[in-house]
């Protein structure tokens, strides 16, 4: 069985930083891409950032300048360091794994920015 587990998350006041890490248990078979997307309350999953197989990565633009994707292919990790966190980025984040099959998808993490 596959099983995406995220930690790193918390409470962080504006401004500062966070760094989320998503640890794969299991064989994933094809990945092509792993990342990480957000959800608010009352709000669509959005796409945050990704790391594809080839090690070229990609951001929303939200994010894109604060936010940095990077992986542990020996240790089946993947990591999003968040810094200069504003109240918008409050949300659950999930790591998200593509293979050649389906995508695969953890609980997530609760990402509170507020002072």
């Amino acid at each position: 069985q596959v099983q995406l587990v995220e930690s790193g998350g918390g409470l962080v006041q504006p401004g500062g930083s966070l760094r989320l890490s998503c640890a794969a248990s299991g064989t994933i078979f094809g990945i092509k891409a792993m990342g990480w997307y957000r959800q608010a309350p009352g709000k669509q999953r959005d796409l945050v950032a990704v790391i594809n197989s080839g090690g070229s990565t990609n951001y929303a633009d939200s994010v894109k300048g604060r936010f940095t994707v990077s992986r542990d292919n020996a240790k089946n990790l993947v990591y999003l360091q968040m810094n200069s966190l504003s109240p918008e980025d409050t949300a659950v984040y999930y790591c998200n794994v593509k293979s050649i099959a389906r995508e695969f998808w953890g609980q997530g993490t609760q990402v509170t920015v507020s002072s």
